[in-house]
């Protein structure tokens, strides 16, 4: 039995990173795999942002998080929720950060930078990074992840991969997916450790 630091995985992401790493089962091989479907992937990945951006603005409880300035963009702001349209600048900038995350998964998906990016992007949708005005519920950001990991399934599976290179290309990125939600998750209980400290405080 492998004895595992648990207050060092809160504090050491490097550490947390590799334990889920070893614990979901996400090897050398799955970052390969998943590298190798880039070809298949990356001319698709328009696609896929705009199939997703079109669920995101289907529900006002995700698409009312496009309307105050998002974190980097200078542009025109929506001045309600029904101005929240694909075509507005700000969902296009929005829509340019997708492709670009996609790009991430299919070009570095394992080692320290990939950690930090995948961290970084759980936190960036919380006020502790990026904009303070951006605080997305875990909900959502669960139901988006979760669309992702749909869609990313279908596309594989619809793919011109033999059965078991798709299998395996599927069960890649759901470990690697898998790791991305936890990398999200850590931001949202430190927050409520922290409101339910200072509620306690005071």
């Amino acid at each position: 039995m492998r004895c595992i630091d648990e207050e060092r995985l809160e504090s050491d992401l490097s550490y947390r990173f590799d334990y889920l790493c070893e614990f979901i089962g996400f090897t050398s091989e799955d970052a390969s795999r998943i590298q190798q479907f880039a070809p298949h992937l990356g001319p698709q990945i328009g696609a896929l942002v705009d199939k997703t951006y079109t669920r995101l603005l289907m529900y006002d409880a995700t698409a009312r998080h496009f309307v105050p300035r998002q974190s980097g963009y200078g542009g025109v702001l929506p001045e309600s929720l029904s101005d929240v349209t694909e075509q507005h600048p700000q969902i296009r900038f929005r829509k340019d950060h997708l492709n670009r995350y996609f790009l991430q998964l299919i070009g570095r998906p394992g080692g320290p930078k990939m950690a930090a990016y995948l961290d970084m992007v759980g936190k960036i949708h919380t006020p502790k990074a990026g904009s303070e005005e951006i605080d997305v519920p875990l909900i959502q950001m669960n139901v988006l992840l979760g669309f992702v990991s749909d869609i990313l399934t279908e596309f594989i599976l619809e793919s011109p991969l033999d059965r078991p290179t798709a299998a395996a290309t599927v069960r890649a990125f759901n470990r690697l997916l898998w790791i991305q939600n936890d990398l999200i998750s850590r931001h949202y209980t430190t927050a409520a450790a922290c409101r339910a400290s200072c509620s306690t405080a005071s």
